[in-house]
Formats: structure tokens, sequence, C-alpha cells
């Protein structure tokens, strides 16, 4: 189909509610997309932190081809091998002993999910977010999102339950937690608020505040987990274990599918009809899983993310312009602030008119969000355009 024939009917049958860049994709293979008109773009989005392994990895499809032929889906009524068999993979990447999962179908349900354990778990119903965070837009997950331009006229929707302190303050979370405190969640990374960073201490702070004060921590590992800063999940820069871990993103490297990870005794306080979900985990999702997290263990890909990260970090840093006020992020989670909004669009143009996608994300800031496959060449090309764009 030609691309003016998708965007009419894109235009004529689907809800208006994304401001899509004009471009539509056939296909793609490594870290590359090709476009309705053929067409090559080197992606540096990946899906928005979702396709870890690229396009078309051949042992991923190979395994979820398989899947398709046997079974896709069957209901959460009967036990599904797949569904544990990526349970006990994740298991065997979590911190601590966070080794019982639930499976979803997406970061905001695994991020809903999370906060009914968390108060169901400890009877108390408030919770703290961080100004400037993101968890989804569903419920409860856009009541933790500490950003009024997504709670704009849902407001009715919106729980009093949530308060908001200061990511990266420490100050702050401890004066606002208290004994009525079901739990604190957080990002190790703000992905949507400009790849924004905390430190140790600040982590390490709301860990020992929710211990003491017996609330749960919960870490929102959608956009970071799954290898993307360079560790399995990015709360593991910071040397600290946390009471939930949610995922989704690369978890099925392309599928819909989002897990909540705790540990036997919090997870015990979901009984039978306490929740629940008609797709998740079903056969073809889990699958999907299990072969993305083999295929990066074989490949040592997670390392691959830390010391690629290091490299390009690295060679952002060095480009001198004012035009650029901060380069920041793990692994390949790398934000590059820019002096204005106007900067970042400049630069997410140039790339796009050189054949290469990249994201701009809180107005400012340039997002490098590319599949874990990335090579040494593929980022020199991003950092030769953005040379270009500041000099």
């Amino acid at each position: 189909m030609e691309f003016n024939e998708v965007k009419e009917l894109s235009s004529k049958y689907l809800f208006q509610n994304y401001g899509r860049i004009d471009l539509s994709f056939t296909h793609g293979k490594g870290c590359h997309l090709y476009d309705t008109a053929g067409n090559e773009y080197l992606d540096l989005v990946a899906g928005i932190a979702v396709n870890a392994l690229g396009y078309a990895h051949p042992d991923w499809v190979e395994a979820v081809q398989a899947q398709v032929a046997r079974m896709v889906h069957v209901s959460n009524l009967y036990h599904v091998e797949e569904q544990a068999r990526l349970a006990e993979k994740i298991a065997s990447i979590t911190p601590g002993k966070l080794d019982r999962t639930l499976f979803v179908n997406s970061g905001a349900e695994a991020n809903e999910g999370a906060l009914k354990v968390a108060v169901r778990y400890t009877g108390r119903g408030k919770v703290l977010a961080a100004l400037n965070g993101f968890h989804g837009r569903t419920a409860a997950a856009l009541g933790a999102t500490g950003q009024t331009k997504y709670q704009q006229s849902f407001e009715p929707l919106i729980s009093n339950a949530f308060h908001y302190y200061e990511y990266g303050n420490c100050e702050s979370v401890k004066s606002m937690i208290d004994k009525d405190t079901a739990a604190v969640i957080v990002e190790p990374i703000q992905g949507e608020g400009g790849v924004r960073t905390a430190s140790a201490e600040f982590f390490k702070t709301i860990r020992d505040e929710c211990t003491d004060k017996g609330a749960l921590m919960i870490v929102d590992e959608v956009q970071t987990g799954i290898g993307r800063t360079g560790q399995w999940y990015g709360i593991q820069n910071f040397g600290v274990v946390p009471d939930i871990i949610t995922m989704a993103k690369a978890l099925g490297n392309g599928v819909p599918i989002g897990a909540v990870t705790t540990t036997d005794e919090i997870s015990a306080v979901m009984t039978p009809g306490t929740h629940g979900t008609t797709f998740g985990g079903n056969p073809l999702v889990t699958t999907a899983g299990c072969a993305t997290i083999d295929i990066m263990k074989r490949d040592n890909l997670v390392q691959h993310a830390q010391e690629m990260g290091a490299r390009w970090m690295a060679d952002l840093k060095a480009i001198d312009s004012p035009k650029i006020k901060e380069v920041r992020g793990y692994g390949l989670i790398i934000g590059v602030e820019t002096d204005t909004n106007e900067t970042a669009s400049a630069i997410q143009k140039h790339c796009r008119e050189n054949g290469v996608l990249v994201n701009v994300c809180h107005g400012n800031t340039v997002r490098l969000i590319p599949p874990l496959i990335l090579t040494d060449a593929e980022k020199d090309t991003f950092t030769g355009l953005l040379r270009e764009s500041v000099q």
C-alpha cells in the first residue's frame, strides 16, 4: 500500500490521538526499518525501547513462528507451560528473592497490578510517586504519573491516594512517607521525563524508608528493564533490591507483554479472584519472552549494552557545542539535553532527512533507545549527524 493510502485510512478510521510523523514502514531487519517508498532508516527508537533484538531476529522469529503453529492462546484457567518457563527465566535475572511473576499485557497494566499488590499486602491507601515520572495511562498508572499534562481532563479517574515527591530529593521522600504509605513507586531513570537519573543515595533512602515504615518499594522497569541500562534491571546500577519490579517493552521484543515480579511472601496475598487477565502470559507472548532472554544471555547483549553505551556517551560528551546542555544515561538509554525545544526538533529532523530515526522527549531532550544489537558504525552515524546539527 502506498503511503498516502495508509495515511488516508488512518485519518478516516482511527482515533486521532497520536501526533504521527509522515512515515509508514513495511518491514525491518536488524537495526533498520524500510518505509513504503523503499527508503532505509537506522532506527534508534526501537519502538520506544521495545525491539531490543532489533527487527526480524532469525532465532526469535523461528521460536515465535513455531509457537504460532502449535498454540497461540489458552486461558489462565489452565497451567501454561510457556508461561511457567518464562517466569523461571525472569527469576534467574532478578535481584534478591524476586522470583514470583504475574503476567499482564503492558507496562501500564504491570504498574496497575503492582499497586494492587501493594495496597492489598499493606492494607494501606497512600502511594508516593515522583514528579515528572511516567507509569502509564490507565487509571491508577495515570495517577502515579506525576505530570499534569497527562492527567488533564482525566481527573475524575484519578484517586486522591497519590502524592508526589521530588525525584532525586531524599528529604522530599522522607518528609512524605509515613505509616499510611502502601508504596513508593519510582523509575531508575525517568525515561519520558527526559532520561533523568538520580543518585544511589536517593534509591537507598527510598529502600530504607520503605523498610522502616512498612511500605513497599516498587521499581518501574518498563523502559529500563531487560538489559537496556547495561544491567538486567536499571535499579541494579544503584545496588538496591526493591520489593516489586514491573517490566514490559523489551521483555517480548515487540509482542504485548508485561510482568509484575515480587517475593513469595508478597505474592501470596493475590489469591484466586483478586486479579486476572484474559490474554496475560499466553503461550505466544511468553514464548517470545523466553526467546528474548535466551538470546540476550547467549549473545551477552546486556554487557554489550553497557560497553556500547559507555563508548557512545564518551563520544557524545566530546561534542563541544553550546546547544548541548548535558548528556546522561546508562547503557543504551541516553538523553542528549539541548538548549531549546527547537534545537531538539531540528536534530530530529536532520537525522530523519539523513535516514536516522531518533525520539525527542520532555521537549528538549533527544532520547536514544536503540536495539541492543547496535554496532559501533551505527552509533557513529548518529554521532556524526548530531555534530553537524549543533555546529
